[in-house]
């Protein structure tokens, strides 16, 4: 289970190594050549005495160029030990493994990806003895994919896009547009990418949108990821009673999903919502929230 957007942000490309070459090729423009095969590593560099030295994600990929390691390093804020640590790992690796390694830094903050993208020099001013030149995935060049079908065509990119672009305004039509494709994909596969996203998201309305969708299309919950939410909501249910607590919430879930995604709520419409008492009702209003252009949609074919 991923506990945090440091681990989401780098173990998607476990999940899908593949992306990570495409986003080299698309978003940094780097002429990376077609893998035949990207196989995961040991990530750990510990060498037989000193001290511990891991990297975030190492991924192998033969190509017709030559074998490259890719070097997977997730950034929460700038940290002046990476000036010694990644040249460190760039230099190891190379002896152990005898192919070239690819430094890859992946971030949610821009700041930190202006800080990581500053090349690492070591040497004389002028004649360097050793330059180390990040290649940086941040929100500044990752795609905001906020359209269903860019979404549907590439959906792990459309993941790392929610998880680099999940807070502000943008934040409602990119996790709308990548909860529709998630139904294009098998479902294994989706929850594992649902809770990426929810590991991500720093905001909390945001996520609680994300949670909103998920439980609408009915993913959410047949992920482990749920059983904190699902203790929370029980919580809850013992104190105000379970069915009612759970009404309560569908409610709230149909009225935030129509908020979040910028479309007005009349009163007549809220109190309909707010008065019903059946919770098969909900679920229904609660999946058509998603889709619908205005809020009288929720009762279209009622």
């Amino acid at each position: 289970m991923v506990g945090s957007s440091h681990e989401a942000l780098h173990r998607i490309f476990q999940k899908d190594p593949a992306l990570l070459t495409r986003a080299l090729q698309r978003v940094l423009h780097v002429p990376f050549p077609e893998p035949r095969e990207i196989a995961a590593l040991n990530v750990d560099l510990t060498e037989i005495e000193p001290v511990e030295r891991r990297v975030d994600t190492l991924l192998r990929a033969e190509t017709d160029e030559g074998t490259y390691l890719l070097v997977v390093e997730s950034q929460g804020k700038a940290d002046d030990r990476k000036r010694g640590s990644w040249p460190y790992y760039l230099s190891y690796l190379y002896e152990k493994y005898r192919c070239e390694p690819v430094l890859i830094v992946i971030t949610q903050s821009s700041a930190t990806a202006k800080w990581a993208a500053r090349p690492i020099r070591f040497g004389f001013p002028g004649w360097d003895s050793l330059t180390v030149r990040p290649l940086v995935l941040g929100p500044d060049n990752v795609p905001v994919i906020a359209d269903e079908r860019q979404a549907e065509r590439d959906v792990p990119l459309a993941v790392l896009s929610a998880m680099t672009h999940g807070r502000g305004p943008q934040a409602p039509a990119i996790l709308e547009s990548l909860a529709s494709a998630l139904r294009t994909i098998d479902s294994d596969s989706a929850a594992v990418f649902v809770q990426f996203v929810d590991s991500c998201l720093a905001d909390p309305q945001a996520k609680q949108m994300w949670r909103d969708l998920m439980t609408a299309i009915q993913y959410f919950w047949r992920h482990p990821l749920a059983e904190q939410v699902r203790e929370e909501g029980r919580e809850e249910g013992r104190e105000e009673g379970r069915e009612e607590g759970r009404i309560e919430d569908r409610r709230q879930m149909v009225l935030r999903i129509l908020e979040w995604r910028g479309i007005s709520v009349p009163d007549g419409i809220r109190q309909r919502v707010d008065s019903c008492t059946d919770l098969d009702q909900l679920e229904v209003w609660a999946q058509r929230a998603v889709h619908a252009a205005d809020a009288a949609e929720l009762f279209a074919t009622e």
